[in-house]
């Protein structure tokens, strides 16, 4: 398994521990209900998008039967992604007592964070299209498959008895 499905895995699972950690507090403590959105994208961000991150990039190239189309890639999404996430749970809990630095703080994690998304479409569509050297056998073996279909059928002698 590849050092970034680890990380993505257990990043996921560390959102949901600091998510559930956070809901449980806001409900000992109705005040801290203020950080209900940095609970939300804890749980949601965190822990179910990180997972999708992780299980994806695992299994897409095996469905796909190509090669991942670029591990550095996928890399770089996690440090965006986890450095986004923090920055806007951070952020989110800023903004309740200073606006406006949180609210840079928050608007530089979802920049992050969006990035990330973006690199996982990237390298996911790229992967189940698969490289360009793939894509032209796989278009050889077709034209060879139709090919085959087109070719007449050679006259077999036939037995007489």
């Amino acid at each position: 398994m590849e050092w970034f499905v680890k990380a993505f895995l257990k990043a996921s699972l560390a959102s949901l521990a600091l998510g559930v950690s956070l809901g449980l507090a806001m409900a000992a403590h109705p005040p801290w209900t203020i950080h209900r959105v940095a609970h939300m994208h804890l749980v949601l961000l965190g822990f179910v998008t990180m997972m999708i991150y992780g299980v994806g990039y695992h299994v897409v190239p095996r469905f796909a039967g190509h090669a991942l189309h670029s591990a550095r890639a996928a890399g770089w999404h996690w440090w965006s992604s986890t450095v986004g996430l923090a920055f806007m749970i951070v952020g989110f809990m800023l903004r309740a007592v200073l606006p406006t630095s949180g609210t840079w703080i928050l608007v530089a994690g979802g920049s992050l964070s969006a990035i990330g998304a973006y690199l996982f479409v990237y390298v996911i569509w790229r992967t189940v299209d698969g490289s360009p050297a793939a894509q032209a056998a796989v278009a050889r073996a077709r034209e060879s498959a139709n090919a085959a279909r087109r070719a007449p059928l050679p006259n077999l002698p036939v037995s007489s008895r």
